[in-house]
């Protein structure tokens, strides 16, 4: 919600931009309709108030609020509940009829007060009073806006952009008669206010429980009812109560206070309203017990009673300042602090100077009016209390003088009504509100050690010192509040940024801990659950100063963990100050012999300890961790002894807390979706390979794709019977996750069927099958297979079939490259294969290379590794042992290209050595 004062403004034609277009403007016929260009454009707008409302249904209530308070601030009140009756259906029509978000906004003028609401919906179908159109029932739940501005508002009308559409209604003040508003200066007799043959000042004495104990005569003349009537009865029972304007305070509220004054009604006899002006005092009667005593007269008579305005008495010199002086200036002194701190800071010294005082304090209020924020003090341990925070409404340890003028004579008979100076040895205490356009924005105080230092004629010189700075300080803290949010904007962008850059669970602990500080606080500790039946585990401490981390961590073990409650935003936990206080307590007393043990010298430990509990002194804030509705850790934010964090800091952290849970959410997943996937993928990969007399044998497997121990390619060797082993290198179309699904059936089948005795042709038709019948999830798939029995002269005899896939070469041992196999159909593809087997045999010396086809297909631009380049380059192998065959076939395929192979790759090499040790 913004608002802005804007003395002697003359309003435009029509206060909201036109883009350039004329408006079309309706409004009702009959009588009180006025003409658009009659309007009361000649009326000054003194203040102005504006929000906007989101199109959700508690909006409306929002609505409501908002013009009921400002209306109340600006001394409106006689007209509240008409406009706050008008504005409800205005907005309800924006807002729950027409889905779109509802402007608000009211102009204040000597003559009344105007309001608009506007919406993004701009039908121009609005029916108007004495048209033909049928408006429909009044006891519908829409429609009703248009009908009641037509019956309640003085004038009322709507206007169109292509974007907006605006109705607006102007409701008029009742006349007053001149002079009645405040006791003034001398005036004529035909000027006076008019009273009945004699004033009448209704006296009447309210008890503990708020029942009326006395009533006298005039009582009984204005309001027409005897003693007897009223007597044990709830003065609420008589009062028709419109809150005082600019307070939130009920009539109940207002018999508690020491001293009150304001309008309400009385319901008379005859059960009209009395409008009534009431000065009430807290007083205790003879047996000591608390009643109050309330003085009323005719609201036209208030003069009778109210407190007169003084004009303020002013530190500066006589005949300093001329006429033309800035109040503000007069207060505050020239030049102004161009900061929010140093004025804040200026205003307590020169408001404690003013009164006199021992000390003085400022706070602010947050957004909402619920709670108020240390800002400044002088004469008080304003370390302590800098950024404390108090709520605003009454109770106990409650600031519940904030809304209003307030004098507390003696502290001690009132212990915690100012919470702020709980244990500071002040006495006596006077505070005043800071307001903007009715709107409280903060409080000012006075204090001194003595008791009965103050009276209401303190309040109002300080009252008036406090209007004086009110728009200076609201003006100055938004401007602050501005340049806190663009750069909290920055910071979680960048966070964001951060945070988005890892899925590493480790990482993503340590990033946000060290966003945290010292950024948002002096330490941090970061909490982690794994599930719903795990404790809390402390993941991650860090403190701005290095040597204290190790004393934190130790310190926050020992100390339960905080509860994972999943309630958004930040709440005090205070175990470890005090544990910290308690530990360093012990310290010392070991180290002076007050233990009850033997007498010990200060040792080194004590240094560590007392700086520890002084890190961990201060407020400490627990934020939840809440990602997917599942609470998965909490932020703990500390601060040092004695300091607090600002509203603004919190607000920040819960955003920030927001986007690291997600984060760290995201880590566990991906390192949960990691080890499932490695742990399937290790069990397609065959166990270690056998070892086989007279035969050597080397695999190199490489599969594409970040955290992929498996793709499409691979391999197997295993023993058949009598000596034989099977041997296999196979590709699958495509890679990842779902070729690896096919690169299972086929490993296993494999060895189930060629166990089963048997041949070669027969275990891949089978194969084939199996694939096939995978339906839409097969895939085709090349395999080199074969079946190896070594020979009692140091060969080894080979059985292969080559289905589709790249043909095995053989390199003999004087350096010849040939294929030890010919092309037959892939599998995969046809129901009916005929393949064959052929026979090869290993001398001594021999290698069988086999790879897949990332090998063979490995590219640098247009170029192509190829058979022929690999033929190539194992030519070069000659005498070499089958594990430096592998591997220089690798180094090959690597360097062919520079950038990292896209497609995955299998190497087996098989070798009978020769006769003689190679």
């Amino acid at each position: 919600m913004t608002t802005g004062l804007i003395p002697g403004e003359q309003p435009p034609d029509d206060p909201r931009p036109t883009d350039g277009l004329p408006h079309q403007r309706h409004e009702p016929a009959g009588q009180g309709a006025m003409p658009v260009e009659n309007r009361s454009r000649s009326s000054v707008i003194t203040a102005r108030a504006a929000a906007s409302f989101e199109p959700v249904g508690r909006s409306v209530a929002s609505a409501r609020s908002f013009v009921r308070d400002t209306l109340q601030g600006w001394g409106f009140g006689d007209i509240v509940d008409d406009a706050v009756v008008l504005t409800s259906e205005l907005v309800t029509n924006a807002v729950v009829h027409a889905g779109t978000s509802a402007d608000l906004l009211c102009l204040r003028s000597e003559d009344g007060v105007r309001i608009e609401v506007a919406d993004r919906y701009p039908e121009r179908e609005i029916p108007l009073q004495g048209s033909p159109v049928d408006m429909g029932s009044p006891d519908r739940e829409g429609g009703r806006g248009l009908q009641l501005c037509a019956a309640l508002a003085g004038h009322w009308g709507v206007d169109y952009t292509p974007t907006h559409k605006t109705v607006w209604f102007q409701l008029d003040l009742p006349e007053r008669p001149v002079g009645t508003r405040t006791a003034g200066p001398a005036l004529p007799s035909h000027l006076l206010p008019l009273a009945d043959t004699r004033v009448r000042v209704a006296v009447v004495q309210i008890d503990r429980s708020g029942s009326i104990t006395a009533w006298n005569e005039d009582a009984e003349e204005l309001f027409g009812y005897s003693a007897e009537q009223v007597t044990g009865k709830p003065l609420t029972d008589l009062a028709a109560w419109p809150h005082t304007p600019g307070t939130g305070t009920g009539i109940a509220d207002a018999l508690q206070l020491s001293r009150w004054e304001g309008s309400y009604g009385i319901r008379g006899a005859h059960g009209r309203v009395i409008p009534v002006y009431a000065s009430h005092l807290r007083v205790r009667d003879t047996d000591g017990e608390p009643s109050t005593v309330c003085l009323l007269v005719r609201d036209h008579e208030r003069a009778v009673l109210q407190t007169p305005l003084r004009a303020p008495a002013t530190d500066a010199p006589s005949g300093s300042e001329g006429p033309s002086a800035d109040p503000f200036e007069v207060f505050i002194g020239s030049p102004a602090p161009d900061d929010l701190d140093g004025l804040l800071q200026r205003t307590v010294e020169r408001a404690r100077d003013m009164l006199d005082g021992d000390s003085a304090f400022l706070l602010l209020a947050t957004d909402d009016e619920t709670e108020l924020e240390v800002r400044a003090s002088t004469g008080l341990p304003s370390a302590r209390q800098r950024f404390a925070r108090v709520p605003v409404e009454g109770g106990p340890g409650r600031y519940g003088s904030a809304r209003m003028p307030a004098v507390h004579e003696d502290l001690t008979a009132v212990p915690g009504a100012v919470p702020l100076l709980n244990g500071t040895g002040m006495r006596s205490v006077v505070t005043v509100p800071l307001k903007v356009e009715g709107r409280l924005t903060g409080s000012l105080g006075v204090a001194a050690e003595a008791p009965g230092r103050y009276s209401n004629e303190e309040a109002l010189r300080l009252q008036f010192a406090a209007d004086r700075i009110a728009l200076a300080v609201e003006s100055a803290r938004l401007g602050e509040l501005e340049r806190l949010r663009r750069g909290s904007l920055s910071f979680l962008v960048e966070a964001s940024d951060l945070l988005a850059g890892t899925l590493d669970r480790d990482q993503t602990l340590a990033l946000m801990a060290q966003m945290t500080v010292p950024t948002l606080a002096t330490w941090c500790a970061v909490y982690t659950i794994a599930d719903q039946s795990s404790e809390p585990d402390l993941s991650y401490v860090l403190h701005e100063d290095e040597e204290l981390i190790d004393g934190i961590k130790s310190l926050l073990s020992k100390i339960p963990p905080p509860d994972p409650v999943p309630t958004p935003g930040a709440r005090v936990w205070s175990a470890p100050a005090e544990v910290a206080h308690q530990a360093a307590l012990r310290t010392s007393m070991r180290s002076l012999g007050l233990s009850g043990g033997p007498t010990r010298h200060v040792t080194t430990g004590i240094g560590p300890t007392l700086a520890t509990a002084s890190a961990v002194g201060g407020e400490t804030v627990v934020l939840p961790l809440v990602a997917r509705n599942r609470v998965i850790g909490m932020l703990t934010l500390g601060k040092p002894t004695d300091e607090h964090f600002r509203q603004e800091i919190l607000e920040l952290a819960e955003d920030l807390s927001r986007r690291a849970a997600l984060a760290l959410d995201n880590a566990r997943l991906y390192s949960e979706r990691t080890a499932i996937s490695q742990s399937l993928q290790r069990s397609l990969l065959p166990p270690e390979l056998p070892q086989i007399d007279g035969v050597e044998v080397e695999v190199i497997y490489r599969a594409a794709g970040e955290g992929n121990e498996v793709g499409g390619d691979f391999y197997d060797l295993f023993p058949i019977s009598d000596g034989a082993y099977g041997f296999a290198i196979g590709d699958v179309c495509g890679t990842g996750p779902n070729a690896a699904a096919v690169t299972g059936l086929a490993r296993h089948a494999l060895r189930l069927l060629a166990r089963e005795g048997l041949s070669g042709p027969s275990v891949l038709e089978r194969l084939n099958s199996a694939i096939l019948d995978e339906g839409e999830r097969s895939r085709f798939l090349t395999l080199l297979y074969g079946e190896m029995r070594p020979q009692e002269d140091g060969s080894a005899e080979l059985k292969v079939v080559c289905a589709g896939h790249p043909l095995p070469l053989r390199l003999r041992q004087d350096g010849t490259v040939e294929p030890a196999a010919e092309p037959q159909p892939l599998l995969g593809v046809l129901e009916d294969l005929e393949l064959y087997e052929q026979t090869v045999t290993l001398d001594p010396g021999d290698v069988l290379l086999c790879v897949t086809d990332g090998v063979t297909e490995r590219r640098e631009g247009s170029r192509m590794l190829g058979d022929d380049g690999l033929a190539e380059v194992l030519t070069t192998c000659t005498g070499l042992t089958a594990g430096a065959v592998a591997a220089r076939i690798m180094r090959a395929v690597e360097r062919f290209a520079s950038d990292a192979p896209s497609d995955d790759m299998a190497i087996l090499a098989m070798r009978v050595p020769g006769l003689q040790q190679d």
